[in-house]
């Protein structure tokens, strides 16, 4: 299969490559299916790209790039719906946001990771009410230069 999208142009995936998401992601609640693509080899970023909108792709990464103590609460309700048992392998991602011109100032959203089913390929957002965790975490420190920022990506 195949989906053309406006910034990575005609991309092909399996079905078995298919996240689906049955309540979307916050404020993009129609967006259900998902693929992801990495930056770069050598990148710790990836791409969640919409299969429902081309025009939808988010940054994401792997929260303990980061933080490397992020352990949020994970809700009963979020574990139960995703059919999560303590065996049960998993990824979790954090959406990233790069203010416009301004990569050194990337944040990443710690109170909404996205937590995925690896076997069952299901995943949501989950909204985690932990005041350690915000939605504009610093990726970089204050003082990285552009060079940093370039050869982190």
């Amino acid at each position: 299969m195949q989906i053309e999208t406006p910034r990575f142009g005609t991309i092909e995936y399996q079905e078995e490559d298919v996240l689906t998401f049955p309540e979307g992601l916050l404020g993009f609640e129609e967006c259900k299916r998902y693929i992801v693509l990495r930056h770069r080899d050598d990148s710790p970023f990836l791409w969640l790209q919409s299969l429902d909108v081309p025009q939808v792709a988010f940054l994401v990464t792997d929260p303990a790039a980061i933080v490397p103590d992020y352990a949020p609460e994970m809700p009963a309700p979020v574990a139960k719906m995703l059919e999560l048992d303590e065996s049960t392998p998993r990824l979790v991602y954090v959406i990233l946001s790069i203010p416009p011109g301004r990569p050194h100032e990337m944040t990443a959203n710690l109170a909404g990771p996205l937590l995925i089913n690896v076997v069952k390929r299901t995943a949501c957002q989950v909204v985690v009410e932990d005041e350690r965790w915000t939605t504009k975490h610093r990726v970089f420190p204050e003082t990285a230069s552009e060079e940093e920022v370039a050869d982190a990506a």
